[in-house]
């Protein structure tokens, strides 16, 4: 994929919508491509977390095993397309986290990954870029938030 493509995914998707062009390069930068078939894990529930994803192209499906005494359930929390993004938040915060969801790929995908402490280096180093990418993440925090109380209101 082309520099350009990239910016161009960037700039369109939920957490760096907004951000200047300079910005959105300087980003670009610390990206790299991953591409996945359907049914492909992105990550498992378990796995130590340090990155974040944007969808280029495709659908993730976000999921949640849940121990019910007696079995193993299942929880859909989200399913999610071009220019969503999802995984450790808390890289941002120079936090270790291990991730409490496990993702797989529902159509072939495509999907930036960024790793989350080379873009903490950035927002740190530019604090205007970093308090508009903490707003922007409290608010997909919020609607990953009641996503989830919604799928546990269904079990």
């Amino acid at each position: 994929m082309k520099p350009a493509e990239i910016q161009k995914i960037l700039a369109a998707c939920e957490l760096f919508k907004g951000l200047d062009q300079s910005e959105i390069k300087n980003i670009a930068k610390m990206c790299r491509v991953n591409t996945f078939k359907t049914g492909a894990l992105v990550y498992q529930q378990g796995d130590f977390g340090e990155n974040i994803y944007i969808i280029a192209k495709g659908q993730v499906i976000l999921e949640r095993t849940v121990d019910m005494e007696s079995r193993e359930g299942r929880v859909i929390i989200a399913t999610l397309g071009k220019g969503r993004v999802f995984g450790c938040w808390s890289t941002l915060l120079d936090e270790p986290h291990i991730m409490m969801l496990r993702t797989f790929c529902q159509t072939p995908a495509t999907i930036l990954v960024l790793n989350g402490a080379q873009l903490r280096e950035g927002m740190i180093s530019d604090t205007r870029l970093g308090f508009n990418v903490m707003e922007k993440l409290c608010f997909l925090l919020r609607e990953r938030i009641q996503s989830a109380y919604g799928a546990m209101e269904k079990m």
